[in-house]
């Protein structure tokens, strides 16, 4: 039996705990999560490295999974636009069962290997991708058809999953094994299992981030600022990048249409929106390369 899908033997009389100790049973299992993704932090780090070459050449981040596991990896995927200005187009996810999966679930969907491979297919992957094939169970078959089709296509494959020695880790280039062992609520793989995958995918995302220079010190400098508060960040960023005052900053972000990056070269150098930016591009996007006086 799948460690995820064992009974656990910790609340066997769960459903007579009073509120404040259900609440703090189902809490102090979580934080197990934390720890099997820590014991996972070399196989993290060195999907990262594998990672980072293939995404500089040109490559697409491609998240696939289904239930769960699936909508964790299409809320990474979204989320690394508005965070580091990642394009849209480079970071895709497949869901089991397309879109709709991620409201109601697909009956079905999870065990159609040819879906998984044709969905991946369909994008036209290369040797520049990265795929993260993410399953609870290690065996989920729409997953493992999309690592075969991206595995034949060359594309880097990430398997994450909750259950020692799984397929999903071992077919993968680079195995992660998030060992949270049985549930609170036997088989609900939404809880700590699903929690150690937010928080790995968390980790590698934005490690990979942080290599591709979208960060500058512990700064997220690539922000998109589309409303009211990210505008707001803009400037406290840049004033705590610079330390100059919130006016002077955003003056420079509205030269250089608040671009954090931009702003922060104009005001440490003393240059014109124009030329930090020739600095920046020049620089691959690092900032403290940008920095450097001739």
């Amino acid at each position: 039996m799948l460690s995820t899908e064992r009974p656990s033997l910790d609340h066997t009389d769960l459903d007579t705990y009073p509120v404040d100790e259900l609440v703090a049973a189902l809490i102090d299992d979580q934080a197990r999560a934390a720890v099997a993704v820590k014991q996972a932090q070399g196989a993290i780090a060195r999907a990262v490295e594998a990672a980072v070459p293939r995404i500089r050449a040109g490559g697409r981040l491609i998240y696939v999974g289904a239930g769960t596991s699936g909508r964790l990896g299409l809320l990474d995927s979204v989320e690394l636009y508005p965070t580091f200005s990642w394009p849209s187009e480079r970071s895709i996810a497949l869901l089991a069962g397309g879109q709709g999966a991620v409201y109601r679930a697909v009956e079905g969907a999870e065990d159609n290997d040819g879906q998984g491979a044709a969905d991946i297919e369909r994008l036209l992957p290369n040797r520049n991708d990265v795929a993260l094939l993410l399953a609870a169970s290690g065996s989920t078959p729409y997953v493992l058809g999309a690592m075969r089709a991206a595995r034949a296509a060359g594309t880097l494959t990430i398997g994450m999953a909750n259950n020692p020695e799984s397929p999903v880790c071992a077919q993968a280039d680079i195995g992660v094994t998030l060992d949270t062992g049985p549930e609170a609520i036997s088989g609900s793989t939404r809880l700590k299992a699903g929690t150690s995958q937010k928080i790995a995918l968390n980790a590698f995302s934005t490690a990979l981030m942080v290599r591709l220079h979208k960060v500058y010190g512990n700064l997220m400098v690539d922000l998109v600022p589309t409303n009211a508060k990210l505008l707001a960040r803009a400037i406290r960023l840049t004033a705590l990048a610079t330390g100059a005052d919130e006016a002077a900053c955003e003056t420079a972000l509205k030269a250089c249409r608040y671009r954090v990056k931009v702003a922060i070269v104009m005001i440490l150098l003393g240059v014109d929106a124009d030329t930090a930016l020739q600095r920046i591009n020049s620089s691959d996007g690092d900032v403290r390369t940008a920095l450097r006086r001739e």
